[in-house]
């Protein structure tokens, strides 16, 4: 098979994923919506915090208005859907299946957060109604590059931690530790630009902020360099990438070679 055709069969593979899995959830909608309301919780919880102690200034509110938006599109939840199944024992039946296992785990996560987008984006209009923010065509151009790196950051991020269920019974725990790095480091407990210089570009040097922060500040309007922001995302996408394959290869030995 050429390369155009395993490409070809991997879109086409990946679509159908989607779909079956856009279906799978729309038939748990409501438990979406539970999801979406806890993952909208902290970014709220940031905008009153921080409109409170900074009143008036716009750009404080333009931001957490877009780090909400931000956060429902690159959401993971591998460490259900990946370790759960390895736990569980259908991770030994999806090895076995003439594709990729990836494909359907990704399909999952691209559902899973296209029904997060739609039932999150009433809660940003009326937010960013009521916050009476103000965002540029350009500055929202210029975030769209910038939150599909997060969204494929963050993927590779927690489907590699998720991956830590082949050793460990508290895979959950992991993530749940990179999670809170997520919000800590990321820009959502408080935006990097509140930090002093020095900090401020060893944080926006890890990946934390490349996968929430950074395309809330470009839409936000609050970042001039943004091609460097790219190179930053570009630079952690390609190294967690090859940490996940890493990662991969050593768990699916492990796993076979105990006969799971």
């Amino acid at each position: 098979m050429t390369a155009v055709a395993q490409a070809d069969r991997i879109i086409r593979l990946l679509g159908l994923g989607i779909w079956r899995s856009s279906v799978q959830w729309w038939s748990l909608r409501s438990f979406v919506i539970t999801l979406v309301v806890g993952q909208a919780v902290t970014p709220l919880l940031g905008l009153l915090v921080w409109s409170s102690a900074l009143p008036g200034d716009s750009g404080i509110t333009s931001y957490y208005v877009v780090l909400l938006a931000v956060q429902l599109l690159t959401v993971s939840y591998e460490h259900h859907t990946l370790a759960n199944d390895i736990y569980g024992g259908e991770f030994a039946a999806e090895l076995v299946k003439p594709r990729p296992v990836v494909i359907d785990l990704l399909a999952t996560n691209l559902a899973i957060r296209l029904w997060h987008l739609l039932f999150g984006l009433p809660l940003i209009l009326i937010v960013g109604l009521l916050a009476d923010v103000h965002l540029t065509a350009t500055d929202l151009l210029l975030a769209i590059p910038a939150i599909l790196l997060a969204a494929a950051i963050r993927f590779a991020f927690t489907y590699t931690l998720a991956l830590s269920a082949i050793w460990t019974q508290r895979a959950h725990g992991a993530v749940g530790m990179g999670e809170t790095l997520i919000f800590l480091l990321g820009g959502t407990a408080a935006p990097l630009t509140f930090l002093p210089e020095p900090l401020q570009e060893v944080g926006r040097l890890l990946p934390f902020w490349s996968m929430l922060g950074a395309p809330a500040e470009i839409a936000a309007g609050n970042l001039s360099s943004v091609s460097a922001t790219y190179g930053v995302q570009v630079a952690w996408l390609v190294v967690l990438t090859a940490l996940a394959t890493l990662v991969w290869r050593l768990g699916v030995r492990r796993f076979t070679a105990v006969g799971g």
